[in-house]
Parts: C-alpha cells; sequence; structure tokens
C-alpha cells in the first residue's frame, strides 16, 4: 500500500547516477521534491516519461523544487542511461538493499522485482503533498504534476 496524501515522507539514502549520496532530508526547509519512482532504465515508458520531464527541466528542478528520480537499477546503469537520453537531475539507485525505498514508499512490485510508476510531491517540512501510482504499463501525465506543484 503506497503512502498518502498527509503522511510523512519516509526519509532515504541513495546513490545517484555520479555516485553521490541523495538523501531527501537535504532538501528539508529548502525545497519541495518530485519523488518519481519508475521500473527500469532503457524501457519504453520510463525513457519517454524522464524525457519528457528532461523536456519542461525548469518546471521540476529549480530554486524551489527539486526532481529525485528512483529505480532499482545499479548506478552504473543509470549513469549510461542519463548519458544517452540527456538527463540533468539526479537517478537515484534503489539497488542494494534491493528496493528498501521503493518498499518503504509501498511502490514496490515484489512479484516483478521493481518500483510500479509511483510519484510524490513532498513539501519543504517533509509532508506527501500529491500522489499518484500506475500500474507498470501506463504513463503518467506530467500536466498533473504541474498542477500539484502550483498548488503547494
Amino acid at each position: 500500500m503506497a503512502i498518502e496524501v498527509g503522511d510523512k515522507a519516509p526519509e532515504f539514502e541513495l546513490k545517484d547516477n555520479h555516485g553521490r549520496t541523495v538523501t531527501l532530508s537535504e532538501f528539508r526547509g529548502e525545497k519541495n521534491v518530485v519523488l518519481l519512482f519508475y521500473p527500469f532504465a532503457f524501457t519504453g515508458v520510463c525513457t519517454g516519461e524522464l524525457c519528457a520531464l528532461r523536456d519542461e527541466l525548469p518546471t521540476f528542478v529549480n530554486d524551489d523544487t527539486q526532481l529525485l528520480a528512483v529505480s532499482n537499477d545499479s548506478i552504473h546503469t543509470l549513469r549510461v542511461f542519463a548519458e544517452q537520453e540527456g538527463l540533468e537531475y539526479p537517478l537515484l539507485s534503489d539497488f542494494w538493499p534491493h528496493g528498501e525505498t521503493s518498499r518503504a514508499y509501498g511502490v514496490f512490485d515484489e512479484e516483478k522485482g521493481c518500483a510500479v510508476r509511483g510519484t510524490f510531491i513532498i513539501d519543504k517540512e517533509g509532508v506527501v503533498r500529491w500522489t499518484v501510482v500506475n500500474a507498470l504499463p501506463d504513463a503518467r501525465d506530467l500536466n498533473e504534476y504541474v498542477e500539484a506543484l502550483g498548488a503547494l
């Protein structure tokens, strides 16, 4: 069961595609966070979603907002994926312990061994203010993120 609006967002510590450690708490009091879980790098729907975010990057990475995309891929896979697609925002690896952060947010598919498409907009105090969780094949609507951020 995914966490819900009004819940305190679970803390995490993950490595990004450059090997840097990223925590949710480093943005507390500073930025709203768009936390996006996706199944796998290099797959059709995921690549489309992440490139759509890339194309609208100033909306999602600015003085008020930080986009963080999480998959269960290794940091090495994420580094190549980011370079190939020109993704200039952090891709976080929930590889080991496998799916720990995805499970904390309630978006890990135990049968498939990966995260489903879950997005959480977390305010500067660390509270979830908006969320959507889609099945593996169902892309999310980017405009919904924009509307939700505008409401903060």
